[in-house]
């Protein structure tokens, strides 16, 4: 109990303290943004700042915080102090740094931030395998919610395929739409729902916590079923296995839209830093759930996450509240997957010079990615497998990005003579668990991704040179960019 209270108060202090110091590290000052500078009524306006907030918060969450921390508390109650230290020092920072630097570029994608730190070399790298990655996220996040959808409101029903049917179309037309028209409407309900929903779980956490403290501790039980080495190391694993909540790279990809609706840089500590402070108390207090129903039920650790969802919602709320907060999972689901879908159509749009005032050029844009996006969705679900391999690609192709937004970061502040250190050392931490993870992973080895299968401590050691030599790059690059003047980072007043 304690360590779980602990680890939500750190969050707290952590946003107001070390966020403050990223903060006035980073420097956010009083020029105009791209929601003024660059406004076309599609994608570039000015939002209320509370309303960039929500959307911010549910373009990010997605079910990371959820279904990640279900698989994530299994190994232990570590989890509880890694979540908010690496929230606080990696995931919050990542998202903030990252969001200012599209500020800085005119509201510039992912791609486009990468072209300019770490050259056309790694750009058209980087692009292809962020575009994949989308593609990844959006059939992940089409699948997720129809298989709530049919497994907690219609199980009796053949219902999946249609729900597929209703929310890829959902995305489709929120991918066309201004901003304000679906993405600006609805976001506020459905932030409402998400955080009821949250907070609801939490009430009736504590109450059960209250009268039973050995919920929110290791059982017998649980440390008989729960991840151990040498099958589930905490290091790589833990930080594939929990990416919403700790640090995600797909947030990245995200912040570029809502930095296009904000009127004034200052605000970028509340929607960025802040928003991912906020997913990280939602991922605790599921973290807490998840770690009470085992207890109470060791069997379930066996069992898929979604099913546990519904047992912890049945558990704590009843049917009736229950379902709706699985509303509020299949809502954070929803409004990832479709920005996901927008935020690559923003991205190709950039990258091929494809203006978007017009909605004709946004459909023919996107007919491709709809085609794909069938492609995947079909193979995903011929079987449990297809779908397995397509969730662990997404969870490490996740954490790659997230390695290379860092440096990419870290290569940005070197160059305006900013301390870097604070984007430096996350990104040195991510790129040695991809790149261990990447090494050491195997079919046999637990979850059926493929990698180089060597011996666990030789990952280890590569993984350390690998990180090394990344942040030795990092700052010999921002150094020459500093050195040269690069126009492409002079600020524009």
């Amino acid at each position: 109990m304690l360590l779980f209270l602990g680890g939500l108060a750190l969050l707290a202090i952590g946003y107001f303290t070390y966020g403050k110091l990223v903060d006035r590290i980073v420097g956010p000052d009083d020029r105009p943004t791209p929601a003024t500078r660059c406004a076309d009524g599609v994608d570039f306006m000015i939002l209320p700042t509370w309303k960039a907030m929500l959307i911010q918060l549910l373009n990010i969450a997605g079910i990371g915080p959820v279904i990640g921390v279900i698989l994530g508390i299994k190994y232990g109650t570590a989890a509880f102090w890694i979540i908010p230290v690496g929230n606080i020092i990696g995931g919050s920072v990542h998202d903030f740094v990252s969001a200012m630097m599209s500020m800085r570029a005119d509201g510039a994608n992912l791609p486009e931030l990468m072209r300019r730190t770490c050259g056309r070399f790694f750009y058209g790298i980087f692009s292809v395998f962020m575009c994949f990655l989308l593609l990844l996220v959006v059939a992940v996040f089409i699948n997720v919610p129809a298989s709530l959808l049919d497994k907690g409101f219609f199980p009796q029903y053949e219902f999946f395929w249609i729900a597929v049917a209703v929310v890829f179309v959902y995305y489709i037309i929120a991918t066309f739409f201004p901003i304000d028209q679906i993405i600006g409407r609805f976001y506020p309900v459905f932030g409402a729902v998400l955080l009821l929903g949250t907070l609801a779980i939490f009430i009736k956490l504590m109450i059960d916590a209250g009268q039973d403290h050995s919920l929110l501790l290791e059982s017998a039980e649980f440390k008989a079923n729960m991840f151990t080495a040498p099958k589930q190391p905490i290091l790589p694993m833990l930080f594939v296995t929990i990416a919403c909540g700790i640090l995600s790279g797909f947030h990245a990809t995200q912040s570029p839209i809502i930095t296009r609706t904000l009127k004034s840089e200052r605000d970028a500590r509340r929607c960025f830093y802040g928003m991912m402070v906020l997913e990280g108390v939602i991922a605790m207090v599921w973290a807490g759930a998840a770690l009470a129903i085992y207890n109470h039920s060791p069997a379930l650790m066996k069992q898929n996450p979604n099913y546990v969802l519904t047992q912890i919602t049945d558990h704590f709320l009843g049917s009736w509240v229950g379902g709706v907060t699985i509303i509020s999972v299949v809502i954070l689901a929803v409004t990832s997957g479709d920005t996901a879908m927008r935020s690559l159509r923003l991205s190709l749009a950039e990258m091929f010079h494809v203006p978007q005032q017009k909605l004709v050029n946004r459909v023919l844009l996107c007919l491709p990615l709809i085609l794909l996006t069938i492609v995947l969705l079909y193979w995903s679900n011929r079987n449990a497998q297809s779908f397995n391999i397509l969730w662990n690609y997404f969870a490490w192709g996740n954490q790659v990005l997230a390695a290379a937004t860092l440096m990419g970061a870290s290569i940005w502040l070197v160059s305006l003579k900013k301390a870097a250190i604070i984007t430096l050392a996350p990104g040195m931490f991510m790129t040695f668990i991809v790149s261990t993870y990447i090494l050491w992973i195997a079919p046999e080895r637990g979850n059926g991704a493929y990698g180089c299968g060597i011996a666990l401590q030789y990952a280890y050691c590569c993984g350390i040179v690998i990180a090394v030599a990344a942040a030795i790059a990092s700052i010999c690059i921002g150094l020459q960019k500093r050195k040269l003047n690069d126009p492409e980072w002079l600020a524009k007043k």
